[in-house]
C-alpha cells in the first residue's frame, strides 16, 4: 500500500532530482513531496515516521549534490504558498522556509530595511540558508535571525529563539528535521546606500566566483585562520579534472560540472582534492556541500 495514498496531487514517484539542483545531475527521488500547507506537511511527516521512511528536505538545490543512484525515501520541498510567503511587521520580517533568499534580499533593499543585504548573490531558500548559516566575507544570515519555527519527525511544531538559538560558522544548533519559517530583526536604512552596497557585493562575487557555470557554491568550509580555496590553489589543483568535474580556474573552492558530468565524478574529485591538501598541509578539509 502506498503510504501517501490520498495525497496524489502533492506526491511524485521516481522523480528526477536533476531538475531541482544547480548541478543539474544525479538520480531520482523515490518520492518527491511538495506540501502546500503546514497541515499537509504534518500529515506527510507523520506518515513517514510511522512507516520509517527516510526524510530529506530540499531547498533550492544550490548547495547539494545528489548521487547518481538517487535517494530512497521522501524528498520534501517546501514550495507551497503557505510555506513560501513572507511579510513585514514594522522592522521585522517573517519569511517562510521556501522563500527565495535573493528575492527577499532585494525586497528588503527596496523597503530600506537593513540586515540581510550582506547575503547578496547567495542563492537558495531561506530555510536552507538558516540550516547552514549561509554567509561570506560580508556577514551571515544568523546575525539578524531572532527566532525560527520548526517541525520535528513527529510533526510537532515549535519555536526556538535566541539566546537558545546559536549560530556558528556554517552551522546552527537546530536538530529538528524541518525549518518552517524565521523571524528577522531588521533596521531602517537608506535604500540608495543599501543598493550601492548590494551592487558592490555582486561585482565582487562576479569577479571572484565562476557564476556562469554549473556549480554548487563552495565545496569545503574554511579551516580556522585560512581559506579552503587558498589551500587548494597552493596545492596546485586549480583546473584539475576528473571525468566531467573540474576544480574552477577562477575560484579553487568551486567544482564545476561540464557536459556529461556525473555525481561520481564530483565525489572522486572532492576526495582527490581533500587527499592532496592533507598530504601538502596536514589539513583535513571539511565538506560544506551537502551530498545525498
Amino acid at each position: 500500500m502506498n503510504i501517501f495514498s490520498g495525497l496524489d496531487e502533492i506526491v511524485k514517484t521516481n522523480c528526477p532530482l536533476s531538475d531541482y539542483t544547480w548541478y543539474g545531475i544525479g538520480g531520482n527521488a523515490e518520492y518527491l513531496v511538495t506540501p502546500e500547507t503546514v497541515e499537509q506537511l504534518q500529515d506527510v511527516v507523520q506518515r513517514c515516521n510511522e512507516s520509517t521512511v527516510p526524510i530529506h528536505v530540499l531547498g533550492f538545490g544550490s548547495n547539494l549534490l545528489v548521487s547518481d543512484e538517487g535517494v530512497k525515501g521522501a524528498v520534501i520541498k517546501l514550495e507551497g504558498p503557505e510555506l513560501a510567503k513572507s511579510q513585514f511587521e514594522g522592522d521585522y520580517l517573517v519569511a517562510g522556509a521556501g522563500v527565495s533568499l535573493s528575492k527577499q534580499v532585494l525586497e528588503c533593499v527596496r523597503k530600506g530595511l537593513s540586515g540581510i543585504e550582506a547575503l547578496t548573490g547567495i542563492p537558495g531558500s531561506i530555510g536552507g540558508a538558516i540550516k547552514m548559516n549561509a554567509g561570506g566575507t560580508f556577514g551571515d544570515i544568523g546575525s539578524c535571525v531572532e527566532s525560527v519555527t520548526l517541525m520535528d519527525r513527529q510533526g510537532n511544531v515549535f519555536e526556538k529563539s535566541k539566546p537558545e538559538l546559536v549560530f556558528g560558522y556554517r552551522r546552527v544548533n537546530i536538530t529538528a528535521k524541518l525549518i518552517l519559517s524565521a523571524r528577522f530583526r531588521l533596521a531602517e536604512a537608506e535604500p540608495e546606500q543599501m543598493l550601492r552596497t548590494t551592487k558592490e557585493i555582486w561585482i565582487y562575487k562576479k569577479n571572484s566566483q565562476p557564476l556562469n557555470t554549473k556549480n554548487a557554491g563552495c565545496i569545503f568550509k574554511n579551516p580556522r585562520n585560512t581559506s579552503a580555496g587558498a589551500l587548494v590553489d597552493r596545492a596546485g589543483l586549480k583546473g584539475l579534472q576528473i571525468g566531467g568535474a573540474q576544480v574552477s580556474e577562477k575560484h579553487a573552492n568551486f567544482i564545476v560540472a561540464h557536459e556529461g558530468c556525473k555525481s561520481s565524478d564530483i565525489k572522486r574529485l572532492i576526495e582527490a582534492v581533500r587527499d592532496r591538501v592533507r598530504e601538502e598541509f596536514d589539513v583535513d578539509l571539511e565538506q560544506e556541500i551537502e551530498i545525498w
